[in-house]
């Protein structure tokens, strides 16, 4: 099967501190990502990952493979010396949002829409509110 067809999506999100000058340090940090992070990252089965800011709110985007399991990649984020260094300099900048869990950072959002597929019928539209992971 194509590997197209085996991409899943995940959306989570963060928060920064309420601090300009720790925002602007933070996406400093994000223009030259460790190439030992990146390599993690990759390793992992994420295939595409994009971060976005809207004032301290970050909303981060996950393409995966079909092998990627968010319980790997964080025993394998806890073995690795450089991603641990990674991500306590990080935290420097982060801050957990309220729902979270303690040691949680980045949570997962629950998908509430998705633009349906043209061939559905309309009657389908109406009944099915429920799209399938692509």
């Amino acid at each position: 099967m194509d590997s197209e067809y085996m991409r899943r999506r995940y959306c989570l999100t963060l928060d920064l501190k309420d601090n300009p000058e720790l925002i602007a340090e933070y996406r400093k940090y994000h223009q030259h990502v460790w190439p030992e992070v990146i390599q993690s990252i990759r390793a992992s089965g994420i295939l595409d990952m994009e971060i976005y800011l809207l004032g301290k709110r970050m909303f981060m985007i996950i393409e995966v493979d079909e092998k990627f399991t968010f319980e790997a990649k964080m025993q394998a984020d806890r073995n690795n010396p450089k991603v641990q260094e990674w991500e306590q300099l990080m935290w420097k900048f982060q801050q957990s949002l309220p729902e979270a869990k303690p040691g949680e950072k980045w949570l997962q959002m629950e998908r509430i829409f998705c633009l349906p597929k043209r061939s559905m019928s309309d009657a389908s539209l109406m009944t099915s509110g429920v799209c399938s992971q692509e």
